[in-house]
């Protein structure tokens, strides 16, 4: 770990006016907002993330879960997973939000860990993690050690000749199933972001996850409300079954009416390079009989442009059976 500078922000536009001042002044050196620490201390310590200034926004007022009028919820950016996983509003209206964040990390790291945070969360690409081996992530042109090497755990969804490494969160699976919007204070102002838009495919640029520029903080997250007879479910499946990121998983939200499906949004976790909406899948259930067969059309449509690597082709049909389980356990009816 390099030194840095550190600071705390007394309010939001303090810790704004705090990052542009430093990016300023430090020119080329990073400027990253401390909430948890659970992503980023860890990066420092490998130099993977080298920050000259760390601003302390922890003790920020964004560490409330409220109903919203419209029915939906409000969801400040340093709530912590646990208390988020096991608040009334989101175990009754948005359990696959709760499901999502119990099955990530330890108890020890879900009661550190935020919302804010846990949406910047970085790839576990061990490439990536190490700064002795080639990485567009780190390195824009450097190459992608990945592709051609140890490759079991990277994405298989939304890959590019730069880059396939996955997206590790859990949270963001089953927010990507809810529709969140992430909302963003910066220098330009505030501003609103659907989060199929939030978060980027790598392209020829990798080293860009997200829409969040310099000087940018996540202020909270809203979840609009969920059809009414709705239900949710998240469906992880890995090599152990605690502290381990997934290799697949899926968030739906499904409701049935009269015997065909009314609403579903699907989103999977494990395969893609960012947590991937799967529209096909989507269309696939629409007005369809919540069977076997339907449900084996939607999962067949998810994986339909998959591009695994040499290590991760069971990926597809892990994805594929992954899928077809959590729709069937959300549509049960004994």
């Amino acid at each position: 770990m390099e030194l840095f500078q550190l600071s705390r922000a007394n309010d939001v536009r303090d810790a704004i006016a705090s990052s542009a001042a430093s990016s300023g002044a430090l020119e080329s050196a990073q400027v990253r907002f401390l909430a948890g620490g659970t992503t980023l201390l860890d990066l420092m310590k490998l130099n993977v993330e080298r920050p000259g200034r760390v601003i302390d926004i922890s003790r920020l007022p964004l560490n409330q879960v409220e109903a919203t009028a419209d029915g939906g919820v409000k969801i400040g950016a340093t709530v912590r997973n646990a208390d988020l996983a096991t608040h009334p509003l989101i175990r009754e209206r948005y359990a696959v939000l709760s499901q999502a964040l119990l099955a990530g990390a330890s108890a020890q790291l879900r009661n550190m860990a935020t919302t804010g945070g846990n949406l910047l969360q970085r790839t576990r690409c061990v490439y990536f993690r190490d700064t002795t081996m080639p990485c567009n992530k780190r390195t824009p042109g450097a190459g992608c050690a990945a592709i051609g090497g140890f490759n079991r755990t990277m994405a298989i969804l939304g890959v590019s000749d730069a880059c396939i490494a996955s997206n590790p969160s859990d949270m963001n699976v089953a927010l990507t199933a809810l529709d969140a919007t992430i909302h963003i204070e910066g220098t330009k102002g505030p501003r609103s972001v659907p989060i199929d838009a939030f978060f980027l495919l790598p392209g020829a640029t990798p080293q860009r996850e997200t829409v969040i520029e310099a000087g940018d903080l996540i202020t909270h997250v809203t979840l609009p409300p969920q059809p009414e007879g709705s239900r949710s479910l998240y469906l992880k499946l890995r090599d152990r079954a605690s502290y381990e990121f997934a290799l697949a998983s899926a968030a739906v939200v499904v409701k049935v009416v009269d015997g065909r499906i009314a609403h579903a949004r699907v989103a999977l976790g494990g395969v893609g390079t960012k947590p991937w909406h799967s529209t096909e899948a989507e269309a696939a259930l629409a007005d369809a009989t919540p069977d076997a067969a339907t449900f084996a059309r939607a999962a067949d449509a998810a994986l339909a442009n998959a591009q695994p690597q040499s290590q991760n082709g069971f990926k597809v049909e892990l994805a594929r059976r992954c899928l077809v389980h959590a729709l069937t356990q959300a549509t049960r009816t004994d």
